[in-house]
C-alpha cells in the first residue's frame, strides 16, 4: 500500500513539473502565436484532432489517459519532422498503433497538422 501512495505522488509531481514547464515554453521560431493557437484548438476539438481521448496534455479538461502523456516533445521528438510523420500516420512506425493516421485518411489537412505539430512542439 504505501508502494502504491509513493507511485502516486511520484505521478503527481512529475505533472505539477510539467504542467509549470509547458506555462514557460516558448513558441519556436518560424511558429507564429496564432498558428500555435490553432494547433491547440485543432487538438482540442473533439471532432478534428481530438488529441484529448487518449492523451493526457497540460492545462486540458477532461484528458485521455490511454495513451502516452503530450509533454517535453521536443526532447521526445529532436527531430520536428518525425513528430509530424507520427501525427501523419503513426503506423509507419508502430504498424498496430491504435492512433488514427491523421494525414493517411484525410482527418486533418497538411495545413491543419503543421499547426497541431506547431503547438505539440510548444508542450
Amino acid at each position: 500500500m504505501a508502494l502504491l501512495r509513493e507511485v502516486a505522488d511520484v505521478k503527481v509531481r512529475l505533472l505539477l513539473l510539467a504542467l509549470a514547464c509547458a506555462a514557460t515554453a516558448p513558441i519556436q521560431a518560424g511558429d507564429d502565436a496564432a498558428a500555435v493557437e490553432e494547433g491547440r484548438q485543432l487538438a482540442f476539438d473533439r471532432k478534428k484532432g481530438n488529441c484529448l481521448s487518449c492523451h493526457m496534455i497540460p492545462g486540458a479538461e477532461e484528458p485521455g489517459n490511454i495513451a502516452v502523456a503530450l509533454l517535453a516533445m521536443k526532447s521526445r521528438f529532436p527531430d520536428r519532422e518525425t513528430l509530424r510523420r507520427n501525427v501523419w500516420d503513426q503506423t509507419e512506425f508502430r504498424p498496430h498503433a491504435m492512433m488514427p493516421p491523421f494525414g493517411k485518411h484525410g482527418i486533418l489537412s497538411e495545413d491543419e497538422i503543421d499547426k497541431v505539430v506547431a503547438y505539440l512542439y510548444t508542450l
